[in-house]
């Protein structure tokens, strides 16, 4: 009978590992400290690998990533601030490792529709959203509008109304409705050849920041961005026959123009907001924040007949706010609840 050897006196040599299964290797929580990584923005996305900025050196050639294995499925988006190590050159076929995500300042969603629950971040850190809008060709629809005007609002950002085409048409009515938000509003148009009309006004809004611009297709985004940054090259298309646009732009593309970046998203037919409620949307505007709070609870903000009991009308009939404005905020708020 063979002798049994004590298990305490077993070492290294006695253990034996299959090779290569899977598991066989000791995991550890701990992560590295990667103190040498290099802070970046994220300007493009592509099928598993982002194309960043470094902020040491805007001038570089940009830098392609691939996600580190320690992030696992931690979603990354244009506007991103990363770290990165590796390979820092920007040489063709080199690739680097995004090691951390700093956390976001702002963050524009949406949904697919407003009962989809799955939320798609088109941008992070974008400080203003610029809502682009035709005036004709096609129509413009206020409540496409509105609802970018509530994803705004919730996900922190200032929105800033663009309307093209101002060479088709009146600005004036349009805009009107936005006064009173006190949303600033800039007018484009192209009556010749030439450039768009109204692009310096439009620089200013953009100048040292990181803005995204957000519209249908068709309705003249890519065409502000060739004309502010030349380079960027984005291709524009012709309005189809059926006055809808042909979408030019498939994926968020960050570009630098003089001491800020622009974003282009792609056209989109549809801005759910699944992920907003009113109080998110009441919350943006600082002075109306404490009022809200003597709502009754489920208080959508929209006044009589559904909200009688709504503090909002308590502060206009103090005169605390204007009457004008809590209509603007309240069509808004319609537009939350309205596919």
């Amino acid at each position: 009978m063979p002798r049994r050897r004590d298990v305490h006196a077993l070492d290294e040599s006695d253990v034996r590992v299959r090779p290569g299964r899977r598991g066989s290797r000791p995991r550890s929580k701990r992560r590295p400290a990667h103190a040498d990584a290099n802070r970046a923005m994220v300007t493009a996305v592509d099928r598993g690998r982002w194309t960043c900025a470094p902020d040491s050196d805007p001038d570089r050639a940009p830098v392609v990533a691939m996600r580190a294995r320690e992030l696992g499925r931690t979603p990354v988006v244009v506007g991103d601030r990363v770290d990165l190590v590796g390979d820092l050159s920007g040489e063709p076929d080199t690739l680097a490792r995004i090691v951390r995500v700093a956390d976001r300042d702002t963050v524009l969603r949406r949904t697919a529709d407003d009962t989809d629950p799955y939320e798609r971040v088109v941008v992070a850190n974008a400080e203003r959203l610029i809502v682009v809008t035709a005036l004709a060709d096609p129509v413009p629809r206020t409540g496409f509008v509105d609802r970018c005007l509530v994803a705004a609002y919730a996900g922190g950002l200032e929105p800033v109304l663009c309307l093209t085409k101002s060479d088709l048409t009146d600005p004036e009515p349009f805009a009107a409705q936005y006064r009173e938000l006190g949303v600033p509003v800039v007018v484009t148009g192209r009556p010749g050849d030439g450039p768009p009309e109204g692009l310096d006004a439009l620089r200013t809004e953009l100048s040292g920041r990181l803005c995204a611009l957000v519209g249908h297709s068709g309705v003249g985004k890519s065409t502000l961005v060739n004309a502010i940054v030349p380079a960027a090259e984005q291709a524009t298309a012709q309005v189809s026959g059926v006055g809808k646009g042909r979408h030019t732009t498939t994926a968020a593309l960050a570009f630098p123009h003089a001491d800020g970046w622009v974003v282009d998203t792609p056209g989109v037919r549809s801005f759910g907001l699944a992920h907003v409620g009113p109080d998110d949307v009441v919350a943006a505007f600082g002075d109306l924040t404490a009022a809200i709070d003597g709502c009754p609870r489920g208080c959508g903000h929209l006044g009589p007949p559904a909200d009688p009991e709504c503090a909002l009308d308590d502060l206009v009939d103090a005169g605390d706010l204007a009457a004008g404005r809590l209509v603007a905020l309240r069509r808004i708020l319609v537009a939350l609840n309205q596919g």
